[in-house]
């Protein structure tokens, strides 16, 4: 399977979009230019994962980070709650890690 980031980050965007529902109008934004922002180094892990030059356990904790990253870019927004953020978070890092694995042709 190939790895395409600008689909993977449409992806993301969309499950972010399925957490946040009616406060999506006030999130686009934000999350858009946190994507746009966090696009080359996400390109960039993914690459390393799928030529095998990081190990799973470092993909893992730049994950973690990139999740925490977002979580703290999300809860900038006052309108959504901590729960929400949390939800967008794991859903487009969700969405990220499957694209990898399903590059790797892991199940």
């Amino acid at each position: 399977m190939k790895f395409d980031i600008n689909e993977v980050l449409a992806e993301m965007a969309g499950a972010v979009k399925n957490e946040v529902k009616d406060d999506w109008q006030t999130v686009k934004i934000t999350f858009a230019n946190f994507l746009q922002s966090r696009k080359e180094r996400l390109d960039l892990l993914a690459d390393f994962r799928l030529k095998n030059e990081i190990t799973e356990e470092f993909y893992q904790q730049r994950l973690a980070d990139e999740k925490d990253i977002m979580k703290s870019e999300l809860h900038a927004i006052a309108v959504i709650n901590k729960v929400a953020a949390q939800n967008a978070a794991n859903a487009a890092i969700g969405i990220f890690q499957k694209a990898v694995e399903g590059a790797l042709g892991i199940v």
